[in-house]
């Protein structure tokens, strides 16, 4: 299945969240909390299986971080592999992804932009360019936007029209220099997820 490019009002809509952080989709839902269609106007749905729930989340956590079926397995693979919690693993495995960290500095609007500067080459990890948006991060990592006036006013406009916007503690953004910076490594109970992430466990364990 490819990536999901329809209307992101509609996914909010169905998912009752706002699973892309965008402060529109808060508002889509505010005006119109029901699922769209005219069964999501009715009250007495049939009951969601287990397996429906499960499904539910996968998708929700899936489509938040913009990812095909195929390549978020690999992702639960990689969580399944690694020591600790499989569910903390996965949240953060999507989190260091550089597309995410982009999006979490405040030098993106969402994850779908921070995709394309980065395919755009405006990014740089360590002074290299990286056109690659599943990019996995480091500690230690430094980011900044290329050295071109394109670039670097790109990311000066996103990062103040996104000022309110609260950086977490595991990064840290120096507005004035245009560079972040991955403190650590995130911790599972920090990452805001959409998703019940064990759901989503217990879905591929089957």
């Amino acid at each position: 299945m490819s990536r999901y490019t329809g209307p992101k009002g509609k996914l909010a809509r169905r998912f009752g969240v706002n699973i892309f952080g965008n402060p529109k989709y808060d508002r889509v839902l505010g005006k119109r909390p029901n699922a769209p269609g005219q069964h999501g106007q009715t009250s007495g749905r049939r009951k969601v299986s287990e397996y429906g729930l499960q499904l539910l989340e996968k998708q929700k956590l899936k489509m938040a971080y913009g990812m095909r079926e195929k390549q978020f397995r690999l992702y639960y693979k990689r969580a399944l592999a690694q020591e600790g919690k499989t569910g903390d693993n996965l949240l953060i495995l999507l989190e260091t992804r550089l597309d995410n960290v982009i999006y979490r500095l405040t030098m993106a609007p969402s994850r779908d932009s921070a995709r394309q500067m980065i395919l755009h080459g405006h990014i740089k990890v360590n002074n290299r360019r990286v056109n690659i948006p599943s990019f996995q991060v480091s500690a230690g990592d430094i980011i900044t936007a290329k050295d071109s006036t394109r670039s670097q006013t790109l990311v000066k406009r996103w990062l103040e029209e996104n000022a309110s916007r609260d950086v977490p503690e595991w990064l840290m953004i120096n507005k004035d220099e245009l560079k972040g910076q991955v403190v650590r490594k995130p911790l599972g109970e920090e990452i805001p997820s959409v998703a019940n992430e064990q759901l989503v466990v217990e879905l591929y364990s089957k």
